[in-house]
């Protein structure tokens, strides 16, 4: 019997209407499960690939980020350093990893947008392979001088490199890094023969140059604030546009006659596997904004020569897409090639 009022359906339709409604209820749950799992998320560690060695300025502001970043989350932050390959082993380790947002990038600009066009064997695409989040910092590198080499600016060095072609050495923190390509731009922009020695990353690098084994080097200005403050070492230049707040009276390389066109601004930033859900992005994004808008962050890394710099997921990618553009150019007039 049928209740009174209650409409009547040919019993073949009864199963099709109950699969349609238990599909739509179906399709329901999963729509809300995206916001749900973001909801709870995480859950544990999170896995934060640093993809160069411990003890550089990568791995300064990474750490920096990562215990603030923790401290909202309830979660540790956990650093992963995976160096090697001018930083494309961690990037490749990061796009290779189950996009759930527990395994996540720090991102330098060279090991996004250089890399592709030193290495012709890459494991991971710059625009495919990750969903950016956010941009965390912008620096510049420093041009450093060993001070028994007597060159006072970047002119008088630059006459100095021309009357001993490849006597003068340039330490990198290795092959294909933002290091070593500010070094290749110089040459070729100021038409001098230096000798690049590479090591395996910007710490031993530096001892070496702090030991007096190597002329001079390029690296991230905050590496150098320190030495530049107690004199140990004498800065040249900056390779970005602008100089530094923490470094007013160090001119940029741009500003030397005959170099205008040289510039190597540097950017950092955090990024996922390609497929992160995109309520774990938009998490991530606000929690990452928050942590590097914490007042003693933002003074802690103008004191190394760090700004702190933000975006949105699309402005990261339209970044990520004009950079490696760029500097395509720029590797392809350097004449580097890794592989």
């Amino acid at each position: 019997m049928t209740a009174a009022g209650a409409p009547r359906y040919p019993r073949d339709l009864l199963p099709t209407r109950r699969r349609m409604l238990l599909a739509g209820a179906s399709l329901g749950l999963s729509a809300l499960g995206l916001p749900a799992r973001a909801a709870g998320y995480p859950d544990k560690p999170i896995r934060l690939v640093v993809p160069f060695p411990a003890g550089g300025a990568t791995d300064l502001m990474a750490r920096t980020m990562g215990q603030k970043l923790a401290e909202r989350l309830g979660q540790p932050v956990v650093i992963d350093n995976r160096a090697g390959a001018g930083g494309g082993l961690g990037t490749e380790a990061v796009a290779t990893s189950a996009p759930d947002g527990y395994t996540l990038l720090f991102a330098t600009m060279g090991s996004l947008t250089i890399n592709p066009s030193l290495y012709k064997s890459l494991r991971y695409d710059p625009v495919k392979s990750f969903d950016p989040i956010t941009l965390t910092h912008s620096t510049s590198n420093l041009l450093v001088l060993n001070r028994e080499i007597p060159a006072k600016s970047v002119t008088e060095l630059i006459a100095l490199a021309r009357k001993s072609p490849g006597e003068l050495s340039f330490a990198s923190a290795g092959n294909g890094t933002t290091s070593q390509l500010s070094g290749e731009l110089f040459k070729s922009l100021a038409k001098v023969d230096l000798t690049h020695v590479p090591y395996k990353g910007s710490a031993p690098a530096m001892t070496d140059f702090l030991g007096g084994r190597t002329s001079m080097m390029f690296d991230t200005a905050s590496n150098f604030v320190d030495y530049v403050k107690t004199g140990k070492v004498r800065p040249l230049g900056v390779t970005g546009r602008k100089r530094l707040p923490s470094m007013p009276n160090v001119p940029s390389i741009s500003e030397t006659p005959g170099m205008s066109d040289y510039e190597m601004s540097l950017w950092l930033g955090v990024l996922a596997p390609a497929g992160t859900p995109g309520a774990i992005v938009a998490r991530l994004h606000d929690e990452i904004g928050a942590a590097m808008s914490s007042p003693d962050i933002v003074r802690q890394m103008a004191d190394a020569g760090i700004d702190i710099r933000l975006s949105t997921p699309k402005e990261f990618a339209a970044l990520i897409r004009t950079d490696t553009a760029r500097w395509s150019e720029v590797v392809k007039r350097s004449g580097v090639r890794l592989d």
